[in-house]
């Protein structure tokens, strides 16, 4: 079985964390027995939040980027296409995209015949595929970005994302709500593929109770929705009941500014530590130093981040209500839950964790086990074929 991957999330030279789930899924597929190349729909276009006086080195380092990579084994090329600002034209990229894509995948097709073509994300992937016409059946992977952000949005976006849909031969969730979202914006077939992660050594994990001082983790893209603030308000809550609690940011973004201002403000810049963004393995690693991983993210249509770290025996802390860390909760312990924006609950949920160590690495020990059950690479990789056979079937 042949498949082309399209995506527009996709690590490159200047970001090798971005989109870094598609490729490991990519690779998941492989070893389960599909053969992958991938197209990566590259804008060459620095953000419109980019500082003028950057802009030359960042359009620079965009237009650098290889046409051509070969990442894990995988062939990968990178398509480039020009379209309006994201903040107003996202919706549209898709059609934007589409004549650079429907070249790209005529080439491909010229040297392997693919069977299938696997987008992630409808727009603006899927949308671009079919406007492509590649002419074998579709798979629309959704990440929670069509049905947060895209189809609320733009009402291009609402359209593009039903249009692609409605052409899936099949649409993969990465949870059960975000599937339910699926079905109301169009898709008929449908079918929940979790992502997952690698499981280290059992002599490799964390004793989440052995860190002192106590250590807190995110890893995450610094935006508003992830909910960093939050937890720089419960610390604040535990300052004198627990003064050496400490707190690890591992990412970067828009937010980091504000964030930092924040830490400042409620006394706590000499207990937080802005590490940026790293590489997977590095952030992996620094991660699982931690006590307790805690991300109160909104909008988490998954949340690959919570089973990274509890793959290594980290006990995690999300938000109730969210599709991913409820479906996470339901396949295992290892990870709880508090009301979205409740900094009390969270303080709490924090303090119980951290006051009793034989609970928490009961917590670590059950996180882990919930990994090993549900949200492996290896299991990803053959449901993904699974679904690519009946898709095709």
């Amino acid at each position: 079985m042949k498949v082309a991957v399209v995506s527009e999330y996709y690590p490159r030279a200047h970001d090798p964390v971005l989109g870094v789930w598609a490729h490991r899924q990519a690779l998941a597929a492989r070893d389960a027995g599909a053969d992958v190349r991938v197209l990566v729909l590259h804008r060459p276009i620095p953000p419109l939040s980019t500082p003028p006086r950057d802009l030359p080195r960042a359009t620079r380092r965009l237009l650098r980027q290889p046409r051509h990579a070969t990442l894990d084994g995988i062939e990968v090329e990178y398509v480039r296409f020009v379209a309006p600002p994201r903040p107003r034209g996202y919706g549209s990229w898709g059609a934007w995209a589409a004549p650079s894509l429907a070249l790209a995948l005529h080439r491909l097709r010229e040297r392997f015949p693919f069977d299938l073509v696997h987008a992630h994300n409808a727009v603006p992937a899927g949308d671009a595929v079919v406007r492509a016409r590649a002419g074998v059946p579709l798979v629309v992977s959704v990440h929670g970005s069509d049905v947060f952000f895209a189809a609320p949005s733009f009402e291009r976006g609402r359209a593009a994302v039903r249009r692609a849909f409605e052409r899936a031969r099949l649409v993969l969730a990465n949870s059960e709500g975000v599937e339910a979202a699926t079905r109301g914006l169009g898709a008929r077939r449908t079918r929940v593929v979790h992502l997952g992660t690698d499981l280290p050594p059992a002599g490799a994990l964390a004793d989440p109770a052995a860190r002192v001082p106590p250590l807190l983790v995110s890893v995450a893209h610094l935006v508003a929705r992830k909910r960093h603030a939050d937890v720089l308000r419960a610390m604040a809550i535990l300052r004198d009941h627990r003064p050496s609690l400490r707190y690890r940011v591992i990412g970067d973004g828009p937010e980091r500014g504000a964030l930092e201002r924040l830490a400042a403000d409620l006394g706590l810049a000499d207990r937080v530590e802005f590490d940026g963004q790293l590489a997977h393995a590095e952030a992996l690693r620094r991660a699982r130093e931690g006590s307790l991983f805690v991300l109160p993210s909104v909008d988490e249509a998954f949340g690959v981040a919570y089973v990274e770290a509890m793959a290594g025996g980290l006990p995690a802390i999300g938000c109730r209500g969210e599709p991913g860390p409820r479906e996470i909760a339901a396949a295992g312990g290892g990870i709880r839950l508090v009301a979205p924006g409740d900094t009390d609950a969270l303080a709490g949920e924090i303090d119980a964790l951290l006051a009793d160590p034989a609970a928490l690495r009961a917590a670590g020990a059950q996180a882990r086990a919930t990994v090993e059950a549900a949200f492996t690479w290896e299991r990803c990789g053959a449901e993904t074929v699974r679904a690519y056979e009946d898709a095709l079937g």
